[in-house]
């Protein structure tokens, strides 16, 4: 669905696997090398060490270890975007912050502001690191997934449980923490494979693909 105001850049599905975005002097961020075609004028500019987020943004993310390589592009008219074949799903921000993985973050509006959020040593049994890319404003994103993203609510009364390796993305009023279910049978190599999960309490939407990055890991 593409955004209705005439005064930001026009984030629009051309079929599931590529973004359109229909430009009239604006900015956008988007990833690295995601362009495929674009009509009219257009300027790309990779961005620096700093990604945008400024020297100590660049510093949190060298220390995390969550890379990521955005470009600007600013035109008139309209880019096309796309990376690996993988679906594109768009998440409209009203003030509210998005939690994503780096490797999942395709394109962005230029007023909305990146940075690094630390989730700590919980994160490392999960294999996704110490850190994940957040997103703060009003605007929309685009991120991927391999396969559709499914949109899951989370409410007070309904709490969700998530396997990291299918984890995209989340925003709302939400708590994450990291669960594990070890016991005899996750010692003696019986168990299911999904000793470790992402829970997430509160108000808000989870993103997740139907797919696993990687192996499955049990701690």
């Amino acid at each position: 669905m593409a955004v209705c105001s005439p005064f930001v850049a026009q984030f629009r599905l051309n079929g599931s696997r590529m973004l359109a975005v229909d430009l009239a002097g604006e900015t956008i961020r988007a990833l690295n090398g995601a362009m495929v075609a674009y009509e009219g004028q257009m300027a790309f500019k990779r961005q620096g060490m700093t990604g945008g987020e400024g020297l100590r943004g660049a510093l949190k993310r060298r220390i995390a270890g969550e890379g990521m390589t955005l470009m600007e592009v600013t035109g008139q008219g309209t880019v096309y975007l796309a990376s690996e074949a993988t679906e594109v799903t768009l998440v409209q921000l009203t003030g509210d912050t998005l939690f994503v993985e780096s490797e999942s973050l395709l394109a962005l509006d230029g007023g909305l502001q990146t940075g690094v959020q630390f989730i700590g040593l919980r994160g490392m049994g999960t294999g996704q690191g110490l850190a994940t890319t957040k997103v703060d404003g009003h605007g929309t994103v685009a991120i991927l997934s391999d396969g559709p993203a499914i949109a899951l609510e989370v409410t007070p009364q309904t709490p969700l449980c998530v396997d990291p390796h299918a984890y995209v993305g989340h925003h709302g009023q939400l708590q994450q923490d990291v669960v594990t279910d070890v016991n005899w049978r996750t010692v003696l190599g019986q168990g299911s494979g999904e000793s470790v999960q992402f829970r997430y309490q509160g108000h808000g939407l989870v993103y997740v693909q139907p797919a696993e990055r990687g192996g499955i890991l049990e701690i």
